[in-house]
């Protein structure tokens, strides 16, 4: 009987090894390609103090596989590039774009995604490297390569109409935008500490030289500070169980720097004219917890509120926001976002002085969508409008007020609609304003972006 017994012991797991041997094959045999082929050409010219022309031309974007699920269980990876062509001195920033490219203007490939995913009914856990979007860590797809993340992240549907999320963050990886913000290594403290008000407030990081970490996964708390931490804990509940509305509530804990509260309600309903007019609201309240080298003291507030109006094809709206100011905390009191959190109504599409300390902005922004004309395009034009406070950080005990206006064309082919050609405009006037100096630009960007 014994024998008997362990005969029918063997053959099972024989037969379930067999299975389970089948079914990870079935596992990769149904995993699939996709990725995203990137051509971005950029060209600002700066008039004021100083007066050149810089530029960039790449080719590159993404390519990743994920496997099927085998009882829930897959996994993924990609690879991003960046390469530049016809590009002039590489080591010169006042002639080669540095948001195309990665550390130093050189061309980049790294694993941007290895990840392991399960899903267990309306529960999902993800590990490892991946992308997020979230309101204060986020992607921020600017340029060339988007931010990337290591992170441990676990969502849940079972609350009707609700999603769950907690998460903690380890790493950033920032993607090629982050090289507009590199702050010298050397240079007077004022230099510096303006540089850093900029970088902060603006999603990336206050440490000087912070573009060696382009592309890059290093710890949270040294991409942004200079100071390794325990990363950044998460915590978020999004609600949208009422027709039109949707609230979302975002706690973030970076761990010996500071904790994040994001707040936020939009809110939409139509008429039977078929006029939708939707409004909105944000809060952002910062303030330090733990203690570091670097950041002795984090007390900001941001708000924000919108209000606009979709007609036919037109999409209509307006924004006001206001920083908190405070001249014995971390940048005056200017609200800081390091990994890449850019949500703001206000922000311009590379003014992002919103954040900073004492800053009232506002914007105006619509849309149209040709579609009624058989056409798959979509053209926008925007202003903002930023009064900065003589605590803004940025142009030490000076105010001034900051506009950029822009527009942004978005065309996808009827003959080949995986692909989307973009053309893009920005001209920021007193971006940075002195007694004596004042930096105004031109920007025109060219993107070609074929997702398979």
């Amino acid at each position: 009987m014994r024998g008997t017994v362990s005969l029918s012991l063997l053959a099972s797991v024989l037969v379930l090894n067999a299975t389970a041997a089948d079914d990870l094959v079935g596992m990769f045999s149904e995993g699939k390609v996709s990725g995203q082929f990137r051509e971005f050409s950029i060209s600002r010219d700066y008039d004021g103090s100083p007066t050149y022309t810089r530029s960039a031309n790449t080719l590159g974007g993404y390519i990743k596989y994920e496997t099927g699920a085998w009882n829930g269980l897959s996994l993924g990876a990609a690879a991003y590039a960046t390469i530049g062509f016809h590009l002039e001195d590489r080591t010169d920033w006042k002639q080669v774009d540095p948001t195309l490219l990665g550390s130093h203007n050189e061309n980049d490939i790294y694993l941007g995604e290895a990840y392991l995913q399960y899903k267990y009914g309306n529960t999902t856990f993800k590990a490892g490297r991946q992308k997020l979007d979230t309101p204060m860590a986020g992607s921020d797809d600017a340029r060339m390569l988007p931010n990337l993340f290591e992170a441990y992240v676990l969502t849940n549907t079972d609350v009707k109409d609700t999603t769950l999320v907690a998460a903690h963050v380890t790493k950033f990886a920032a993607g090629t935008f982050a090289n507009a913000y590199n702050i010298p290594g050397t240079g007077s403290a004022a230099a510096i500490a303006s540089g850093q008000a900029l970088a902060l407030t603006s999603g990336y990081s206050g440490v000087p030289d912070a573009t060696a970490y382009v592309g890059q996964f290093e710890d949270m708390g040294k991409y942004a500070i200079g100071d390794s931490t325990g990363g950044v804990s998460v915590a978020a509940a999004v609600y949208t169980g009422i027709p039109g509305l949707k609230l979302q509530l975002w706690d973030y804990y970076a761990h010996d720097i500071l904790n994040a509260v994001y707040a936020e309600a939009n809110y939409g309903w139509a008429y039977a004219s078929g006029i939708a007019p939707y409004v909105g609201a944000q809060w952002i309240n910062e303030r330090d917890v733990g203690s570091n080298n670097v950041i002795d003291k984090v007390e900001s507030d941001f708000i924000a509120a919108k209000v606009g109006v979709k007609v036919a094809n037109f999409d209509i709206y307006g924004a006001v926001s206001q920083n908190s100011k405070d001249s014995s905390a971390a940048v005056n009191g200017g609200t800081i976002s390091p990994w890449g959190g850019m949500p703001a109504y206000t922000q311009g599409m590379v003014t992002r002085h919103q954040f900073m300390a004492g800053t009232d902005a506002w914007k105006v922004a619509g849309s149209y969508n040709w579609k009624d004309m058989g056409i798959n395009l979509n053209t926008g034009v925007y202003y903002a409008s930023f009064d900065m406070d003589e605590l803004n950080g940025y142009s030490d005990g000076h105010a001034w007020t900051a506009t950029e206006s822009g527009f942004d064309i978005i065309f996808v082919p009827e003959t080949i609609k995986k692909l989307q050609l973009r053309f893009r405009g920005n001209f920021p006037r007193d971006f940075k304003e002195t007694a004596t100096t004042h930096t105004d630009w031109n920007e025109y960007r060219f993107i070609a972006n074929y997702n398979f």
